[in-house]
């Protein structure tokens, strides 16, 4: 059986190159390569679809081919669009081409099933399995609703958020493939009825649909675990940033909707956090952002409020460029009873959170979506991430030293059973085999990647 990928948003190869360091390069990389390579190991024939770029500033997209070591799954990049590497807001017009090329090259390789991955891996796949009429998942990771929600969105200034984002073809291209998908992954229940519910969708799909199947993220357990292991490296570069002190860590993307200016706010507002903690930001390509401007909007409030209130001593950054330094970051951190917080205006699932968990340390995580149902029975503590005070009361508990190993153990105990790649596959597997193709009806303006349908009138 061959299985495909389809992600034509980021980008994939052997080295994890510019992992986290764009808004492209984000978690979908982790998610679809370890899902990959879990089902690969099934004795499933696997392939990673996606850009092939031509561009000096991106050497490492540039062949046609590539893989994973260690494994047979098998990268394949396909020509479409200009050459040089483009951000995914601007890759919807090609999207059309995307899966003539996908459809021209899978006719003579052979393919038996396409798992999608966002909204415009999803609408490429769905037109590729419209050509091959062979069936498809949809895992939308994110929706381009709650996203319009975000900004503000409305009707008089559609206009301009559309221009930028291309909302138009997104939620199109979301409802389209939720709706002729042979099934629907999301991570967690509230994600299915939280985030499909939206009005933008209700043409498209019920909230209650069957098609809908939960099918948790995981965790490399070989690089994030609590085991022994020489992290010798991260511990001497943590020792020359913040000394020995135990550590608040904040680390995900630099993207105002992870919301880090709130931790620190929060850090900022409490006595004894400040006396027995430092705060530790975890950045990806940026070194030293208080010595080196950055465009980073993110990079740029945080400088400026810990200037502003005095805690340059106490609030740090550090550049970790890859997973396995950050898992050893981790165990350093917990060796000297350091925690980790996630304070996400919205979490869909919440990855991270889990990849800290599974190497011993504690987690305070917003409660807005997917760390509930993650943190149930004692694996961590959740926080209004809109509420300064209430992040700053989560994280005080945590000096309390039972607490903090009950929580701990339990979150260790938690990933193990729950959260691993393996199941993932698992999972999407027991679904395809019950798969079936439906006769699409896909928008004619896909197959050119022009005149989108607009959602509002322009005013």
């Amino acid at each position: 059986m061959r299985v495909i990928f389809v992600n034509p948003q980021g980008n994939f190869d052997s080295k994890d190159s510019r992992l986290s360091s764009h808004p492209d390069f984000g978690g979908q990389i982790v998610y679809v390569k370890e899902v990959a390579i879990a089902m690969e190991r099934m004795g499933i024939d696997v392939d990673i679809v996606t850009r092939r770029i031509k561009d000096p500033q991106w050497p490492e997209f540039s062949s046609k081919f590539d893989g994973y070591p260690g494994t047979n799954v098998r990268i394949v990049r396909i020509d479409f669009g200009p050459p040089e590497f483009l951000p995914k807001e601007r890759l919807w017009p090609y999207l059309g081409e995307f899966a003539k090329q996908m459809a021209d090259f899978y006719k003579k390789e052979g393919l038996d099933f396409i798992t999608t991955h966002y909204g415009d891996g999803g609408i490429s796949g769905a037109m590729l399995s419209k050509y091959l009429e062979i069936p498809f998942s949809f895992t939308a990771h994110s929706l381009g609703a709650q996203k319009m929600d975000k900004l503000g969105v409305n009707e008089k200034n559609f206009s301009h958020f559309d221009e930028i984002y291309n909302f138009s073809a997104r939620i199109l291209a979301e409802g389209t493939s939720m709706k002729y998908s042979a099934f629907n992954v999301v991570s967690t229940r509230m994600e299915q009825f939280e985030q499909y519910g939206h009005k933008l969708y209700k043409d498209y799909i019920k909230v209650n649909d069957r098609k809908f199947k939960v099918i948790p993220p995981g965790v490399n357990g070989k690089i994030f675990n609590a085991n022994p292991m020489d992290d010798r490296k991260i511990e001497e570069k943590v020792k020359k940033i913040s000394g020995t002190r135990p550590l608040i860590i904040i680390s995900s993307r630099l993207d105002p909707k992870k919301n880090h200016i709130s931790v620190v706010k929060a850090y900022a507002a409490s006595a004894i956090l400040k006396e027995r903690y430092d705060l530790l930001i975890v950045t990806n390509g940026y070194e030293d952002p208080y010595n080196n401007k950055y465009d980073n909007e993110v990079l740029k409030e945080i400088v400026d409020f810990v200037i502003k209130h005095n805690l340059k001593s106490r609030v740090h950054f550090i550049n970790i460029e890859n997973q396995r330094d950050l898992a050893s970051l981790y165990r350093v951190a917990f060796r000297s009873r350091s925690f980790f917080v996630s304070m996400a205006l919205y979490e869909p699932f919440g990855l991270a959170i889990i990849e800290a968990m599974a190497c011993g340390l504690p987690v305070v995580a917003t409660k807005n979506g997917g760390p509930t149902e993650i943190i149930k029975e004692g694996e961590g503590l959740l926080a209004d991430p809109q509420n300064v005070d209430d992040i700053r009361f989560q994280m005080e508990r945590l000096t309390d030293e039972k607490l903090y190993m009950n929580i701990s153990e339990n979150g260790i105990k938690r990933v193990n059973a729950s959260y691993t790649w393996e199941s993932t596959a698992r999972g999407y597997l027991e679904n395809i085999q019950n798969a079936k193709f439906m006769n699409l009806e896909i928008p004619s303006c896909f197959y050119t990647g022009k005149d989108f349908p607009r959602l509002f009138e322009k005013q």
